[in-house]
């Protein structure tokens, strides 16, 4: 499917963005995993909000930025693109983002009194009095956080949940490789190539059975994407 978009529209998507698409469109169906735990209380979060990292440049000196976006359901699939490779671009940006910005000015605070703050935080959040302007913009408070560690060369690997924020679910993708696959209906084995994805999520917002129903839908939406996605010669797209 990527290949034949990319060819017919002259733009390039990766799995990178049919994997958002896919999350954003199955939380939309299972909302109940778009809660969050907050002192004791749970919570049906308002809009789909994504996070995902990234580094400026795959080198080790360049730092890690991490984008946080609401995204539509009812978007069309180019309206993703679009939204996605713009945060990206301007996360590789020399510009500072909201949160490079306060991590900047807390950092010069002196030791105790950066702790003090951040205890305090915590506690105001806690609390459910933690006022807009410390999450509006921070990546921690999300539906989701999504991890491209193919982007890397990496594969995929189990990554904990935030104490921080309200975070419940957290997705890896891993690097493409070649696997022996056998087909479940005929038996036979082929070789083709694997993307590795493995996820965490918070048991408190909702039971396992729903959220393995959800990765079934998801997958299905990720594997499948041709089925959901039409595209016209005249390089439109609907969803």
């Amino acid at each position: 499917f990527i290949q034949e978009y990319n060819e017919q529209t002259g733009r390039r998507i990766t799995y990178h963005h049919l994997m958002i698409w896919s999350a954003v469109q199955s939380i939309a169906e299972r909302p109940r995993l778009n809660r969050f735990i907050v002192g004791g209380r749970i919570f049906q979060r308002r809009g789909i909000w994504i996070s995902f990292s990234g580094k400026k440049a795959k080198t080790d000196n360049h730092a890690l930025v991490t984008v946080k976006r609401e995204f539509k359901p009812e978007w069309p699939f180019e309206k993703f693109i679009e939204v996605i490779d713009g945060d990206v671009k301007f996360a590789r940006s020399d510009e500072e983002s909201a949160t490079d910005k306060e991590i900047k000015y807390l950092l010069r605070l002196p030791t105790i009194v950066l702790w003090l703050a951040v205890s305090l935080i915590k506690v105001l959040d806690r609390f459910g009095l933690l006022p807009g302007i410390f999450y509006e913009n921070d990546p921690m408070f999300a539906s989701m956080f999504i991890a491209n560690l193919g982007s890397l060369k990496m594969d995929a690997g189990y990554h904990h949940l935030y104490e921080y924020g309200n975070i419940p679910l957290f997705s890896c993708v891993g690097k493409r490789k070649l696997e022996p696959v056998v087909d479940q209906e005929t038996g036979e084995m082929s070789v083709r190539p694997i993307v590795t994805i493995k996820h965490l999520y918070d048991e408190r917002v909702e039971d396992g059975l729903y959220m393995a129903k959800t990765l079934d839908l998801w997958e299905e939406r990720f594997q499948n994407p041709q089925q959901f996605i039409q595209v016209s010669p005249e390089q439109e797209t609907v969803a």
